[in-house]
């Protein structure tokens, strides 16, 4: 009798919306259930840090789940990193963006069964699992409280999502976000978010630079070619469905650090250490080209860095697919040299690569009469990005059988 009373209490704590934070629980699921990751972000930098605030990052998965876990980072910090505490939850739909949690929803993240953990400089560390039925294609708020931050922060810059702020106490379990009266563009301390799920068959990375990383599209819409790429893979079976992790930056390189670590020095942390990496797209290469990163060895640079990648993917059992350096004539980083350096990069990606597929962004999205320019409905006006509409020809570009082999 007790036990009913119990279980029914439950029940109606969780229809009213008044049930507190709850505490990650074992997922005891059966065995056809894998952990794959359902979101990304790479750290591309740092920043101030944000002592004694709480930030709710906005998250949007690729594939559900019933279990997940949080990826926060302190990888590029120079000092520990004290979170006071960590909570999980759905978003509130709205026309806006908003801080609000769905009832019933809103889960403490505890690491080694703690709510507070501290996380070396230069670390990354994976919470405990927290039961929470995650939906695929849905937002999710990772509530960060920071109690204690000397900085600098590990973030990353460019999310294209509006992010909230809530300063002075503790406000990570707040449900009502009325205390997030801030708000950023930028993701901090959060690189990824895993679910357990028999419903994919794994993950794709998708590790690229501003092109990936979704410059040109609309905030909030979740637009980048990664995110229509996810639409697709979502209308699969789940053994053919995978989740998508977009750890493409900014300004991001392959030959050299800039705007973060070059894609061959974060290809540990932002492919191999990820959860269920089946295939690797790889779009890097245009802002060496752009800024001559390669020097008088020209080809030769990209053919050993991208020789590396698939070594190193390889490796792990994991595929590799290439992608060619889309066009960006009218752009003031335009010359006929460099533009001749990319043609022989792009020549070299279809023929001789040592990759298991190729996806032929350049021939997707090129203005047939001036192939050197993207396609005028593509250009968001800067000549080098992509708009909404650009993007979703960059995903329908890749052949979903080649990311399973």
């Amino acid at each position: 009798m007790v036990k009913a009373v119990r279980v029914i209490v439950a029940l109606l704590l969780v229809l009213l919306g008044t049930a507190p934070a709850h505490a990650a629980t074992p997922d005891r699921r059966g065995e056809k259930e894998k952990w794959t990751g359902t979101w990304a972000a790479a750290a591309s930098g740092t920043a101030l840090p944000l002592p004694g605030a709480s930030i709710r990052n906005v998250v949007h998965t690729s594939v559900g789940g019933s279990t997940a876990r949080v990826r926060l980072s302190n990888r590029l910090g120079i000092r520990p990193l004290r979170l006071g505490s960590v909570t999980l939850a759905l978003q509130e739909h709205g026309y806006f963006p908003r801080p609000d949690a769905v009832p019933g929803t809103m889960r403490r993240v505890l690491f080694r069964g703690r709510p507070t953990v501290v996380v070396p400089a230069g670390k990354e560390i994976v919470s405990d699992p927290v039961r929470l039925q995650v939906p695929g294609d849905s937002n999710l708020l990772v509530s960060v409280y920071t109690p204690f931050d000397d900085g600098p922060a590990t973030y990353h810059r460019i999310a294209k999502q509006t992010n909230f702020v809530a300063y002075g106490a503790d406000r990570a379990s707040d449900v009502h976000g009325g205390a997030y009266t801030s708000t950023v563009r930028s993701w901090y301390y959060v690189t990824g978010v895993d679910v357990r799920t028999a419903r994919a068959a794994g993950s794709v990375v998708a590790l690229g630079d501003s092109l990936t990383d979704g410059v040109g599209t609309t905030p909030d819409s979740n637009s980048r070619w990664p995110d229509r790429l996810a639409d697709r893979l979502a209308a699969l079976p789940p053994r053919h469905r995978l989740g998508v992790l977009n750890t493409g930056i900014s300004g991001n390189r392959i030959l050299n650090d800039r705007s973060g670590p070059s894609a061959l020095d974060r290809f540990d942390a932002d492919v191999l250490r990820r959860s269920g990496v089946r295939t690797v797209i790889v779009l890097e290469g245009i802002n060496d080209v752009m800024t001559d990163a390669a020097g008088g060895d020209g080809i030769k640079a990209f053919r050993k860095a991208y020789r590396t990648i698939a070594e190193r993917a390889h490796a792990k059992g994991i595929r590799v697919v290439g992608a060619t350096l889309t066009p960006y004539r009218g752009h003031l980083a335009y010359t006929p040299e460099r533009e001749a350096l990319r043609q022989q990069i792009n020549r070299y990606l279809r023929e001789d690569a040592p990759f298991d597929a190729v996806v032929d962004f350049d021939a997707a999205v090129r203005d047939p009469r001036r192939p050197d320019r993207i396609r005028p409905a593509y250009d968001p006006g800067d000549h080098l990005h992509f708009n909404d509409a650009g993007m979703k020809a960059l995903a329908r570009a890749v052949d979903l059988k080649a990311l399973r082999g």
